[in-house]
């Protein structure tokens, strides 16, 4: 079974001109269910459905799927998503081996930007660069899924 094992953490900082790519993403939930979610995301010009499962105790792991979907066949699955799509930019920052997704965010969920680092095992090291904030992994309050619910703006 795919395994998603993913730390967040809060920006601070320049983080901008260390990004070798980026992106615009849009996406919605066709189901936002505690424990489970289907998104629905057009990342630049593909389209793609993800499956995500419960988180476990920690917040770091869980169940993963996804599968690359025709943009046409996105762009109609996103009009039947829940209210408060996503609307955000990525950058992709290599630090050391690994990779961070750096999410900025916009619309309702404006002045939020938060950075995601996909590991091998829960217990794997890497480096934290100085940009890097406080770590939000397994807050609920900051999965995609709950900002569509309870805004950044209204917090």
């Amino acid at each position: 079974m795919p395994q998603e094992i993913e730390r967040k953490f809060l920006v601070k900082g320049e983080y901008k001109s260390l990004s070798n790519n980026s992106f615009r993403i849009t996406q919605g939930y066709l189901s936002s269910a505690t424990g489970r979610t289907v998104r629905i995301r057009i990342k630049a010009d593909k389209g793609y459905i993800t499956i995500k499962g419960k988180s476990n105790d920690s917040g770091l792991t869980r169940y993963e799927w996804e599968k690359e979907i025709p943009l046409h066949e996105a762009e109609e699955l996103i009009l039947l998503c829940e209210p408060g799509i996503i609307d955000k930019t990525r950058y992709e920052i290599p630090v050391g081996k690994h990779i961070f997704e750096v999410d900025e965010f916009y619309g309702e969920n404006n002045g939020l930007t938060i950075a995601e680092i996909e590991l091998d095992s829960e217990n794997e090291s890497f480096s934290k660069p100085d940009w890097l904030g406080n770590e939000v992994t397994g807050d609920r309050r900051y999965y995609n899924s709950s900002l569509t619910k309870s805004p950044f703006k209204e917090w």
